[in-house]
């Protein structure tokens, strides 16, 4: 099977392995997710993944209203290292092997992140989570992810969401909100569409680097995108 895409950057949210929870961690969710990279890292492809905290805490949620920004904002950071394990567990479940590096060190439970240490661990067919953020308050890991992205020299960032593209307006309230099949980058800045926010949008225009938003949750979705079947909504220049 030949693939369009054969090293990537996946983003996702924190909300995404909440499955029907309001809060926290669902694991079959997680299962599913796991189950879904094991099937394009058995095609070849070099997989980095970087997830949100949202479903744990976010630095601008209103329950972070009355706190620091600066600490609400590391408490994110640590929420997502909290996703990155329980990703990487249930990716070693199915034997795919698996490293977190982390922008915050904590050397007990995963590596620091070092761009030529993810490198190797690519070129070994290791799945890379990167979790803390970029380490720093203020950066959202949408930026994150495209940071890592641009380190690893992904070929494509894939913004893996709860819909299936990008919208005109919020499709759940609009029925009139129109899909785009493509949309320049510029667009989207201009539009203010959320789709990742615009320090993440400018990063990913300056170096060339192509945004795929597409539907997690329809079963072979990833696989589809790497092996180049139009799904979801291309964000390019």
């Amino acid at each position: 099977m030949s693939l369009k895409f054969d090293r990537i950057l996946l983003k996702l949210s924190g909300e995404a392995l909440m499955g029907r929870l309001n809060y926290g961690i669902d694991g079959d969710t997680v299962k599913y997710i796991a189950e879904e990279i094991q099937t394009i890292h058995n095609l070849g492809v070099k997989i980095g993944v970087v997830i949100g905290g949202g479903n744990i805490f976010r630095g601008v949620s209103e329950s972070a209203k009355d706190m620091d920004r600066v600490s609400a904002d590391y408490m994110g950071m640590l929420a997502t290292i909290m996703n990155s394990l329980a990703l990487q567990n249930a990716l070693e479940t199915l034997n795919v092997q698996t490293r977190v590096q982390t922008a915050i060190e904590m050397r007990e439970i995963a590596e620091p992140f070092i761009r030529r240490r993810a490198m190797r661990h690519l070129e070994k067919d290791r799945v890379v989570i990167f979790g803390g953020g970029t380490g720093n308050p203020y950066f959202t890991t949408d930026t994150a992810a495209t940071l890592r992205a641009s380190e690893i020299n992904a070929e494509v960032v894939m913004k893996a969401t709860k819909v299936d593209g990008v919208y005109s307006s919020d499709p759940v309230k609009d029925p009139d909100a129109k899909k785009f099949s493509t949309i320049k980058y510029l667009d989207v800045l201009n539009k203010g569409l959320k789709v990742m926010d615009s320090t993440a949008i400018s990063m990913c225009m300056d170096n060339s680097i192509p945004i795929i938003v597409f539907d997690l949750f329809g079963k072979g979705n990833l696989k589809r995108v790497v092996t180049g079947e139009k799904i979801g909504t291309l964000v390019e220049g």
